[in-house]
């Protein structure tokens, strides 16, 4: 079964309404600029897309599901609003070159694309990433290490963008409050 197969099966059984605004972007909303370029980059169902393109923002949806895109491109319909879905092979493509003001990644981690994405940033642009990591305290998947960020990776794999926001509450603390299975990135490229 191949990587798009796989992901159009389970989005051919999802359910569109489950579809989420990632956290770092709904809890940071405020630090979006009026107007410019945004990509939902791994947009499954595309709700950050959405988000975006109710901010104004001309919103960009890339996945390798040509179901979610479907779907993504259905809710913009029913809503009003204008959101260019494109399939999409992160693993095998680059993005273009400062292209973009805004970049949010949710629940997806490839390490070898993280000098694309700070590239595809246009000069003061933001990247909102947020993905499970290794110290998660749910046992639900993802499990494989592969798809789990390491203590501060986040902070390794983008140091060249200026750091406005990072959180990654893991196991310390009180461990029944917060959020404890991902870390939260929010950097600016200079």
């Amino acid at each position: 079964m191949t990587i798009e197969t796989k992901w159009n099966t389970i989005y051919a059984q999802s359910d569109d309404s489950q579809a989420q605004v990632a956290a770092v972007l709904w809890d940071h909303q405020c630090l979006l600029p009026s107007r410019g370029i945004a990509l939902d980059l791994a947009c499954g169902l595309g709700a950050n897309a959405l988000f975006l393109a109710e901010k104004g923002l001309e919103s960009h949806a890339f996945d390798i599901s040509t179901i979610a895109l479907d779907k993504c491109q259905q809710q913009a319909l029913e809503k009003g609003l204008t959101v260019y879905c494109q399939p999409y092979d992160i693993e095998k493509g680059t993005l273009a070159e400062n292209q973009y003001d805004v970049i949010v990644v949710s629940r997806f981690l490839n390490r070898t694309i993280a000098a694309s994405i700070i590239k595809a940033l246009k000069p003061e642009g933001l990247l909102f990433y947020q993905t499970f990591t290794q110290a998660k305290i749910s046992t639900a998947p993802p499990n494989n290490p592969n798809y789990l960020l390491a203590d501060n990776e986040l902070l390794s794999l983008f140091s060249g963008l200026k750091v406005c926001f990072y959180q990654e509450y893991a196991r310390v603390g009180s461990q029944q409050y917060g959020n404890r299975n991902e870390a939260f990135f929010i950097g600016q490229k200079r």
